[in-house]
């Protein structure tokens, strides 16, 4: 049996929906469905169990799995509470990671490329304790990320037992089907795809930054799909372990996210410009690229889906289906 924490949620719903596909039937769910609607992301799959996050550690007890794929977070760039944050994100992960270690079941864990900040030490996934140490993330979630990432990296550097086979992915800004119980945080194309099909204005920022033209602000757009290709991998691959960015290595602007969307329609652009709310302004990402050499020197060659290829996949076979879940 293989866990997916989170696996209601948009990852990880897609990666239950591709484990699914490859045959496994024996995959167990742990996350809070709530009620916004997010039991639709699994409603076509098929699971093994379905465990309350408040009950996961006891029912861990004297259990085997092959392996533990922990997707929950806290995940809101804009959450406050810390100490609801460090219990999501940097305490029940320390449990799991423990677990793992004493029953030497494999850990794959989602990080974050929200721990590289405002990005201007650039974003090479050096998970050495001092080059994670040196990080300054800009907000609550993206501080909590790289506090466990520091947790796992002082364990290798003092040479403590870990998990048989472990790995660390910093996912930059992942889009796609199943994203659509995110509210605020859903990707901006999935958002105003109903003002895009019906020939509304779309409203993108405004730069306030010099030299940066208004909607160009720039983020490593990554398709789900390409995620869900990189954690089989990984889940197939026991000797590969370590921390890795997770992007396609490529950053591309929102103006271009969302040109791809009125392409994929077939229909003509409405784009129009508007400031940047105060709040935002001095904790605004311009731009986001991962460094991909660490993964791919590991093995990793499943490629990448080009912006256009993914928007055109996204908007066809989801966002413009009266269905639009995987």
């Amino acid at each position: 049996m293989l866990l997916v924490t989170g696996g209601a949620g948009f990852i990880g719903s897609n990666m239950v929906a591709a484990l699914n596909d490859a045959g496994r039937n024996d995959v167990a769910v742990c996350d809070y469905f709530g009620t916004d609607g997010k039991w639709r992301n699994l409603a076509k799959r098929q699971l093994a169990d379905v465990v309350p996050p408040a009950d996961l550690l006891k029912w861990l007890e004297g259990r085997k799995l092959e392996a533990i794929v922990h997707l929950g977070a806290i995940s809101e760039t804009t959450a406050t509470d810390a100490d609801r944050v460090l219990q999501a994100n940097f305490i029940l992960p320390k449990a799991l990671l423990d677990w793992c270690t004493a029953t030497g079941t494999s850990f794959i864990y989602a990080s974050s490329a929200a721990t590289y900040g405002d990005g201007e030490g650039g974003f090479d996934d050096d998970w050495s304790v001092p080059a994670l140490k040196a990080l300054r993330p800009m907000n609550l979630y993206g501080w909590s990320k790289n506090l466990f990432d520091l947790l796992v990296s002082e364990r290798v550097a003092r040479k403590e037992k870990l998990p048989p086979h472990w790995a660390g992915l910093k996912f930059f800004n992942v889009f796609g089907p199943n994203e659509y119980h995110k509210g605020a945080m859903m990707n901006v194309l999935a958002k105003r795809f109903a003002d895009v099909k019906a020939g509304r204005t779309v409203q993108l920022f405004k730069s306030h930054r010099e030299g940066i033209a208004d909607g160009d602000q720039r983020r490593d757009f990554i398709y789900v799909d390409d995620v869900v290709r990189v954690m089989q991998w990984l889940l197939a691959a026991p000797a590969v372990n370590g921390i890795f960015n997770v992007g396609t290595g490529s950053a591309r602007s929102f103006r271009d996210l969302m040109l791809a969307g009125y392409a994929a329609l077939g229909s003509k652009p409405n784009i129009e410009y508007i400031d940047m709310p105060d709040n935002l302004r001095g904790s605004y990402q311009y731009f986001t690229q991962a460094n991909m050499a660490r993964l791919l020197g590991a093995g990793y060659n499943g490629g990448f889906t080009t912006l256009e290829d993914a928007v055109r996949q996204y908007v066809t076979s989801f966002l413009d289906k009266a269905d639009p879940y995987r």
